[in-house]
């Protein structure tokens, strides 16, 4: 089978029945962020193109939830052939509509591959627990089933890797899942889609719905769907949350992030450098787990300041398809004008404009939506860039005295989802893992992701809901938990009882 989407068409499509369909009329610009410019249109769903998604997913899921997990997994394993071997493809579009670097999209492809192949192993993850003669001649045990259709809103920075946190997941747990990706970068969602037809995945299990708030607000007040997964800002993760609650869904609905990296005096200041650089302008910046913020602890912040200074006017910013780039642009116009709004913040609320990203220009690619790297010192925690999640290659460093000062710091702040801490010693290691209140930590890690068999999830207002994304938590989302409890006929009943049965 010859797969259509390698090279994205000139509009996208909805993906309903093992097919893209075009849509109804509405659309809006898919743009090349590297060159400033329209590449394609996305189709925009109406609430009648939704709801056939919804009605396929229906239709097609009792089918599939019958059929015997290691059969699903099958699916899976095929699914993961064929996104290991279409992993350029995949990287290309991503690339082409986000402008993260060919390297980096082919690290995202590789996150996302590996949910997959977690997914493959769901036989294990499904099985119940059994327990005999637990009172009576009775027998007690346990099953997982699936929901029905579930449905994933993504993020435009991570337009693969996000997807596959949810649908392996959800389908090998014997869900059908729909998937409304970001309209900002779209064409990633038909490729997967077609690689899993390829697989073997029957018609309706897998849909694509393209759209805006419309698609979104359909699916959440929707009465057939039973879940809804998310990821993106605070705001809308809450407006979700809310939303699927209220309407009787489960929700898990992953919001924004304002991450640190404390540094304590005892680091190794070269590695905690090249570890910011690395975190806090990779992709731009535009990563739910960049690191933001570095906490200089100490009398260290003058050199790591001067450190890290250094090593990112040594950056090459440049299409993300160019040999040798470290960083491309961001996403759309829009996204550049509200970062350098908040560069501007910085400087007039008084924090040291060290490094200023704005007004950089491509040789090339001049109407492209590009950003330096930017870098202010001496911020402090009323100054907005330290408040608001700038989602830019903007790092800011605030300084405090103490290793106390600094996991105070880090837990005050409203979002907790990743935070890292560079040192040698062993205790502080240990009391910041205990102390710190973050859902994702990392030991001289910048950017603790969770493996595909851990789960994915901050605290505070990075996370809403009860459950973490994919590995086991994200089994257990996808699942409903059954208690069985069989007797029969002829193992002793004796009549009627009018107490509270014990053993």
């Amino acid at each position: 089978m010859s797969l259509t989407y390698t090279s994205a068409p000139d509009t996208i499509a909805h993906w309903i029945d093992n097919e893209a369909r075009t849509g109804g009329g509405r659309s809006q610009p898919v743009y090349d962020p590297a060159h400033g410019r329209v590449a394609r249109q996305v189709t925009l769903a109406t609430e009648a193109e939704v709801n056939a998604a919804v009605a396929s997913a229906a239709a097609a899921q009792p089918a599939w939830a019958g059929t015997a997990p290691q059969k699903r997994a099958r699916v899976l394993f095929k699914m993961r052939d064929l996104v290991e071997r279409h992993t350029d493809d995949l990287a290309r579009l991503i690339t082409r509509e986000h402008g993260k670097t060919f390297p980096d999209a082919q690290g995202e492809v590789q996150r996302g591959l590996e949910v997959i192949e977690f997914a493959c192993g769901i036989p294990q993850l499904l099985k119940g627990q059994h327990s005999d003669n637990v009172g009576g001649g009775i027998s007690n045990w346990s099953q997982r089933h699936a929901l029905g259709v579930t449905a994933g809103i993504t993020p435009f920075n991570f337009p693969f890797m996000v997807p596959m946190w949810m649908a392996p997941v959800a389908i090998a747990c014997g869900n059908s899942f729909i998937l409304k990706p970001s309209e900002r970068d779209p064409s990633p969602s038909l490729l997967a889609a077609e690689l899993f037809r390829e697989a073997g995945l029957p018609a309706g299990v897998f849909n694509v719905v393209q759209g805006d708030k419309l698609a979104v607000d359909t699916l959440l007040n929707h009465r057939d769907v039973q879940a809804v997964s998310f990821v993106g800002s605070t705001p809308i993760a809450h407006y979700i949350y809310e939303t699927a609650a209220r309407n009787g869904k489960r929700a898990q609905a992953l919001g924004g992030a304002k991450n640190h990296m404390v540094v304590m005096p005892d680091a190794d200041l070269d590695q905690a450098a090249d570890a910011l650089i690395g975190a806090a302008y990779g992709s731009a910046g535009e990563r739910c787990m960049a690191i933001s913020v570095a906490v200089a602890v100490g009398d260290i912040a003058d050199i790591l300041v001067d450190k890290v200074a250094t090593r990112a006017r040594a950056l090459n910013v440049a299409d993300g398809e160019a040999a040798g780039a470290d960083m491309g642009p961001v996403v759309t116009a829009e996204a550049k004008q509200r970062i350098e709004g908040y560069i501007a913040s910085g400087v007039e609320q008084g924090a040291t404009l060290v490094m200023d990203g704005r007004g950089l220009v491509v040789a090339g690619r001049e109407q492209g939506y590009f950003l330096g790297a930017s870098l202010f010192d001496h911020v402090t925690p009323q100054m907005k860039i330290y408040q608001e999640e700038i989602f830019g290659p903007v790092l800011c460093v605030v300084r405090v005295d103490t290793f106390a000062e600094a996991v105070e710091l880090v837990n005050a702040h409203a979002f907790g989802n990743g935070v890292a801490c560079y040192t040698r010693d062993g205790r502080t290691a240990q009391e910041f893992a205990q102390k710190i209140q973050i859902g994702m930590v990392g030991i001289n890690v910048p950017i603790p992701v969770p493996m595909a068999w851990h789960s994915f999830g901050g605290w505070k207002q990075s996370l809403f809901g009860d459950h973490h994304s994919y590995g086991e938590e994200g089994v257990r989302f996808y699942t409903r938990y059954k208690s069985v409890m069989q007797r029969w006929p002829d193992s002793g009943s004796k009549g009627p009882e009018f107490v509270m049965p014990v053993n």
